[in-house]
């Protein structure tokens, strides 16, 4: 977001009617091209000259690793987005 006037991070939260929890992550920056967007989960892809590129990578096994899911929201509004969807413990245990 360092090249864009206006800097905001928003995050939002809740339980959707799957019965998974959802976390969303959205920022006012430049947006991620087409060529980023393609391997964005491989170790080591970065967007920042001095970036290592793996923090999506080590994300993504995480949420995987607790049955869950994360991916880029492509819904045309400007910035990068992000969501994850973790299942919610069964209310019946």
């Amino acid at each position: 977001m360092a090249s864009v006037e206006k800097r905001e991070l928003t995050l939002a939260t809740g339980a959707d009617e799957t019965g998974f929890l959802q976390i969303t992550i959205r920022d006012t920056g430049p947006g991620l091209s087409p060529e980023v967007l393609a391997k964005l989960f491989q170790p080591f892809v970065t967007t920042k000259k001095t970036g290592m590129g793996i923090g999506l990578t080590i994300c993504q096994s995480i949420v995987e690793a607790h049955g869950g899911h994360i991916f880029v929201l492509q819904d045309g509004l400007p910035g990068a987005g992000f969501r994850i969807r973790l299942p919610l413990p069964d209310k019946a245990d």
